[in-house]
């Protein structure tokens, strides 16, 4: 084998365009491994672990691009190489001569190129994001901050700074919002309505987008808020300023708010900003003493807060209790002896995490990347259940994320599908801008080689809606066309999970 490596200096390249580059350095006959993206210090440690020489990649910088290759042959990772490299380029990148030799180079630049801009879209490494939002926000800009490892203090410089002027900061690690049906990051094609989200978890304002999309009410702005938003130390900065302006929006008659559990002081104070709007709180793994402002109905599922959504519009919820199209005794009958554990694969963080929630509730003891209760984290004990959320850090180093590279699964799928006590294996299909193009074609033959003779059953959600570019709908028939079992939403994934598992078929038809 030999190793194979060029770097781009001063080259930056979004998520969408490296997966590109990887392609089609993988297509290439010979190739063991290959890998495109920027040399941030984690990624050029991913790199001397895929066993890259330290000289090789010692005068890399994080505003460096590169592309790397395990080939056969000299020749073959040289082939390799330059197709990466015409994939990448001939994506309008301007580097090099690429598609849009006049593409601005600078924030100002922007602003010249489209005067009328008032959101600043910023994906840059970690050490730089601060900087580019800080310019951002004196240019009276937005911002969707989508990059991650903003250090907290200078999260909270921001966030103070964006309140001076009147602007939000979305993020740091804000992968969705949309305004007037225009969307920014991993967003979802959804009808207007009348329904504004403000969320501090990502997959989670999609999900509460979708759902209402497809039970036909539909969405006037969703504004993501970062993760740690409802911490102590950030204390809920922009989720309070984002509920005032979604109170003060006339087209706005039903306030939707999705996060993680909270600190409760911060979640009372966020919530009473309110006021007089109607106001719903999924707050996922809600504390059952948590005491929310009055006025204020609380959910403590994503599936619960659009249910409660509707209610407040007068509106009735369709029956999500999932028909598996056979009871759950037959579907155990297609297990082969022995059986009985489960595995969650996800590409959203927040999906996996509410599957927490609900499979601690249900089956016990489960383990996680992102563990909920910190006895139960990683590595986890033989013959346990597992939920991993593969958009960490630790399974994105020198890839794409899962839900821009849908093959970044299918090694784990099949791994996890050989162990001889795993039943069931959940994943989650995210669907909309930016997201895999065709997902559930990558991801469905894989499944049904490992349900077949007696295999874990692939119970599966898609989150999106008709109006996406991938179609919910085609994606949930190929599913379905595979074998998988697949659900109405993301909650009743880990309940039919926990009723094949457990063989409990109460857990079907539970009420969230």
């Amino acid at each position: 084998m030999t190793m194979a490596i060029k770097f781009f200096p001063d080259t930056y390249v979004d998520s969408v365009v490296q997966l590109r580059g990887m392609r089609a350095m993988r297509e290439i006959d010979g190739i063991e491994w290959a890998s495109a993206a920027m040399a941030t210090p984690a990624n050029v440690d991913a790199l001397r672990a895929e066993g890259v020489e330290q000289g090789r990649v010692a005068h890399a910088g994080s505003n460096d691009f590169f592309l790397v290759v395990r080939a056969t042959t000299d020749s073959i990772a040289a082939e390799a190489l330059a197709a990466g490299e015409a994939a990448v380029m001939s994506s309008g990148h301007p580097h090099d001569g690429g598609g849009q030799p006049d593409a601005p180079r600078s924030l100002r630049d922007a602003m010249v190129a489209q005067p009328l801009s008032n959101v600043a879209v910023i994906s840059v490494p970690g050490d730089y994001a601060a900087l580019a939002a800080h310019q951002a926000l004196s240019s009276d800009l937005h911002v969707l901050l989508f990059s991650d490892n903003v250090p907290l203090d200078k999260e909270v410089a921001l966030k103070d700074y964006a309140l001076s002027r009147g602007r939000l900061v979305m993020g740091p690690g804000a992968g969705t919002a949309m305004f007037g049906g225009v969307g920014l990051g991993f967003a979802n094609a959804v009808m207007p309505g009348r329904v504004g989200v403000v969320a501090a978890a990502g997959t989670g304002a999609q999900e509460a987008m979708a759902l209402l999309d497809r039970w036909g009410v539909g969405v006037r702005h969703v504004i993501g808020v970062g993760g740690r938003d409802m911490s102590s130390e950030v204390d809920g900065r922009m989720a309070r300023s984002a509920i005032s302006a979604l109170r003060d929006d006339p087209g706005t008659d039903v306030i939707l708010f999705i996060s993680k559990p909270p600190a409760p002081d911060v979640a009372a104070a966020v919530l009473a900003t309110a006021g007089e709007t109607p106001l719903v709180a999924a707050l996922i793994g809600l504390d059952p003493d948590f005491a929310a402002p009055a006025g204020v109905v609380l959910a403590d599922t994503l599936e619960a807060g659009v249910t409660a959504t509707l209610g407040l519009l007068g509106l009735t919820a369709p029956d999500t209790t999932a028909t598996l199209g056979a009871s759950v005794d037959e579907v155990r009958a297609r297990l082969a002896p022995g059986r009985w554990l489960i595995r969650g694969l996800f590409s959203g963080g927040t999906l996996c995490y509410e599957s927490l929630v609900i499979l601690g509730r249900t089956v016990g003891e489960i383990h996680s990347n992102i563990a909920i209760n910190k006895e139960w984290g990683l590595p986890a004990p033989d013959r346990s259940h597992q939920c991993l959320d593969l958009g960490e850090e630790e399974y994105t180093r020198g890839r794409p994320h899962p839900m821009i590279d849908s093959e970044a699964r299918i090694e784990l799928l099949l791994e996890q599908a050989a162990d001889p006590h795993v039943a069931v294996i959940i994943l989650d299909v995210v669907l909309g801008y930016g997201a895999n193009a065709d997902p559930a074609g990558i991801l469905a033959p894989a499944c049904e080689s490992v349900m077949a003779g007696g295999g874990p059953q692939v119970v599966a959600y898609v989150l999106g809606t008709d109006q996406d570019p991938q179609s919910y709908t085609a994606q949930r028939d190929r599913l379905v066309q595979a074998g998988c079992i697949v659900t109405e939403t993301a909650a009743r994934a880990s309940l039919v999970a926990a009723a094949i598992a457990t063989g409990d078929p109460s857990l079907v038809r539970t009420r969230l």
